[in-house]
Formats: C-alpha cells, structure tokens, sequence
C-alpha cells in the first residue's frame, strides 16, 4: 500500500495524513513499554557481548605479556651465560698462562734474589778509611832540619808518605769494588720489578675481570628471579638491538643489489637472456640463487665458529667434524667470491665489447682509446666482486639479533594492539548502554502529545488523592473523639 493510497481515506488529504499521524502515534504510545524494555535489552546484551569480548581481550593481553616476559627473561639469561662464559674462559686464560709461566718466573725471582743477597754481603764490608795523620806527617816535615834527627824525620816523612799513598790505593780499588757489586745489583732489581710488574698487571686483569663477572653474575640473578627492573632493561634493550640490526640489515641489503647488479648481465650471456621462469628472467634467478648461496655459506661459517647460534645442531658438533665445516664452507665460499670476480670482470668486457661496437656504427675512431684506460674500473669491479661476499658473511650477527629482538618487538605490538582493543570494546560497551537510553527519548519524542497529556492527568490525580487524604484522616480523629 503506497503513501498515495493511504492519504485518499478521505476526500482531504491533509485531514487523511492527520488521521494517519495519529493512528501511528496511538500505535507508538501504547507500544511504548514494550519498545523501550525491547531497546534496553538489546542495547544490554550489545553491552554484554562487548564486555566480555573486551575481558577476553584484556585476558589474551595478560597471558601475551606473561609469554613476551618468560621470552625476555629466556633471551637474556641466554645472553647473560654467555657473557658469563666469555668472562670464566678469558679468566681461566690469563690464570693459565700466568700459572704456567709460574715456576720459571719464581726461579728466576728466587735466582735474583740469591744474587741481590750474596752481592749485598759483599757490599756490606766497609773499606779501611784513609789515614788520617798526613796533618801529623806534614808537621814533621816542616820542622828545622838542622835540628838532631833531621835526616830520621825526612825518612819517617818518606815512609808515612808512602804509607798513605798506598792506603788511598786500598781505599779506592774497595770503594770501586762495592760500587761494582751494587751496579751489578741493579739488572736482578729490574728484573724483580718488570717480573712484579707483569704479576701487578694480570691480578688487575683477574681483579677487573672479576668485577665484571660480579656485576654480570648480580644482573643474571635479577633476570631469574624475573624482577620488573631486568624485564625493562630488556625490553629496551632489544627495541634498540631491534632497530639497530634492521639498519644494518637494510645496508647489507643494499650491497647485495650491488652484488647482483655486478653478476646480473654476465650471467644473462651464460644462461641466456631470453629465458624466463615465471615472470622472471632465469639469469637474474640464477644471480639471486649465487648471492643466496654465498650467504648461505657464510650463515654456515660463522655457526662453525660459534660466533652466532641460529642453528643448534651445528653447535652441538664435534670438534673435528665442526672444523671440518668450517673448512668446506670457507672453500666454497672463497670458489664463489672468485667466480663472482670472474663474473664481474667479464661484465667489463662485454661493457667495453659493446662501447667498441656503438663507436664503431656511429664511425667514431676515438673509442678505443677510451677505452684502453677503463683498467681501473675493471680491477675495482673484480675487487668487489671478490670482496663482497666475504662481507656479507658478517650479515649473519645482525641477522640474529633482529631474529631475537623481533619476537620481543613483535610481543610489544601485539600488547600494545590487544591493550587499545581492549579499551575500545570498553567503549563501545558503554556507548551502546548510553545509546539505548538515547534510543528510548528519540522514541519518545513523536508522543510528547500524549506523554504531557498523560504526565497531567497523574499530577491531578496525585493532587486529588493528597486532598482527600487529609479530609479522611480528620474524620477519623472526629470519629474517634
């Protein structure tokens, strides 16, 4: 039934939609009950589902937050261990080589100072002092020769002379000979000091290292006894490991365009540049292959190294066979960075093949000596070509670190993302509750009619009932009096 239809009720179609105006506000009116207890139950139960959707989020947060912290507090015991271990191997080390050197160290300390004693025994004697009467020799000498024993007094003068001569000769062959034995004392001290001195420097080294160890050993027991401090200090730690290793990442992702682009065209003229897989050009694929390869190989080698620890079996080797490893992938390393220079400076060669060619067509007589001075760019193509892979092998210290931290940064994420979810849900929860009181005054405002209509006929049966409320109570005390 159309609009139309329904305001021809009656010849006037004004007084026909007034008539269907309150038809529809009598339905509205008489229905008002059961619409608003139908729109508190709806908008109840939206309010519902959102808060137990919004608990059910805020529940997966927290058990996030408790997985993400038992991840942090693993990695970093993990790190600690190791950095433990690093520091017990290092100490063990300098203690070994000190204790080996030990008893060659304490003979010749035991040697020197046997030497410094005999010496000192000997220095010790004093040498005989000079006479002291060549005063005495003098007077005599001076007195009148012409006195009695003149001649007596010039031979005693002579003999006394003679006397001290030979003492000042005593006196210093033995001063020289102390002197001597006391300059032959000092190489036994030097070697006293310099052998006390290495001594002083490695128990600085054990002392420091020691320190180290203990600050290392006091952040180990923060992280297993899980304290909020350590879980923050790595949280950050790994946001900043994070960033960090996508920067180098990102870097070595640039050299290995390079790397491509030097062994993208010569590889096209050994496998054919017309070929495709796929959308692809099979030179360019067999490029990517070689470049993954090489880093493949140096993933290979620095887990035989024990310098990264993505892959456990590799670590859990044997020496031998780990060494073995080592061997293989170095070799296969070292025969693809040559290839990758051979592939580079026959790059060169089809570049310089093809400017000799475009001279040529053009009549141009000058490009081949042009081209005889490009060496350099030649031998700086191979150069690195060859150098390149060996520098991505070191992709695969930042490459653990971004794996590590991703797990942590990605945990942080999805917290924060369940957190906001959560107060969202919250949100529309209590919107929706306040949407359904807002629903209810929306539907009440067509009837505002009949509403003040019916809100004056309570007012004035409420007055009518407090006035005859009194009246019946005075009778009753008139009744009873």
């Amino acid at each position: 039934m159309s609009m139309t239809t329904l305001l021809t009720l009656t010849p006037w179609p004004a007084v026909s939609a007034g008539i269907l105006i309150v038809l529809l506000v009598a339905a509205l009116y008489f229905s008002r009950e059961t619409a608003h207890q139908a729109i508190a139950i709806a908008a109840s139960a939206v309010a519902r589902g959102l808060r137990v959707a919004s608990l059910s989020v805020t529940h997966a947060q927290e058990t996030l937050a408790a997985r993400n912290r038992e991840v942090l507090l693993a990695a970093g015991r993990e790190a600690k261990e190791r950095i433990v271990e690093r520091e017990f191997t290092r100490v063990g080390d300098t203690v070994r080589k000190d204790l080996a050197g030990y008893p060659v160290m304490h003979r010749r300390l035991s040697e020197a100072i046997q030497r410094i004693e005999e010496d000192q025994q000997k220095a010790v004697e004093v040498p005989p002092e000079a006479p002291g009467w060549a005063q005495a020799v003098k007077v005599v000498a001076d007195l009148d020769a012409r006195n009695a024993g003149a001649d007596i007094l010039a031979d005693i003068h002579k003999s006394m002379v003679k006397a001290h001569a030979e003492a000042m000769d005593d006196y210093r062959k033995a001063s020289s000979e102390r002197h001597a034995l006391l300059r032959r004392m000092m190489p036994d001290w030097r070697l006293i000091q310099e052998t006390l001195g290495r001594v002083n420097k490695s128990v600085e080294s054990v002392i420091g290292r020691s320190q180290a160890i203990d600050r290392h050993m006091q952040e180990y027991e923060a992280i297993v006894r899980g304290e909020d401090r350590a879980v923050s200090v790595l949280s950050s730690s790994s946001i900043v490991y994070f960033f960090i290793s996508a920067l180098v990442l990102a870097i070595a992702t640039a050299g290995t365009a390079v790397n491509f682009t030097l062994i993208a065209r010569p590889m096209a003229e050994m496998v054919g540049g017309t070929n495709y897989i796929g959308a692809y050009r099979t030179a360019d694929i067999a490029a990517l292959v070689i470049i993954m390869v090489e880093i493949s190989m140096g993933l290979f080698l620095m887990e035989t190294l024990r310098i990264t620890r993505l892959f456990p079996v590799i670590g859990a080797l044997s020496d031998k066979m780990r060494v073995r490893m080592m061997i293989i992938t170095f070799v296969i390393l070292l025969l693809m960075a040559s290839i990758e220079a051979g592939l580079a400076y026959m790059r060169e060669v089809l570049l310089l093949d093809e400017m000799a060619t475009n001279a040529l067509l053009r009549g141009d007589s000058s490009g081949a000596a042009v081209n005889s001075h490009l060496w350099i760019t030649t031998a700086a193509q191979m150069c690195m070509g060859f150098v390149l892979p060996f520098a991505l092998v070191f992709v695969a210290i930042p490459l653990e670190t971004f794996v590590h931290s991703l797990r942590t940064v990605v945990g942080l994420l999805g917290i924060a993302l369940l957190r906001a979810l959560a107060l969202i849900l919250r949100l529309l929860g209590n919107a929706s509750r306040h949407l359904g009181t807002l629903a209810q005054r929306v539907y009440d405002l067509p009837l505002f009619v009949p509403l003040w209509i019916e809100t004056r006929l309570r007012a004035a049966a409420r007055d009518a009932t407090d006035a005859h409320a009194p009246s019946e109570h005075g009778s009753w005390k008139e009744a009873r009096t």
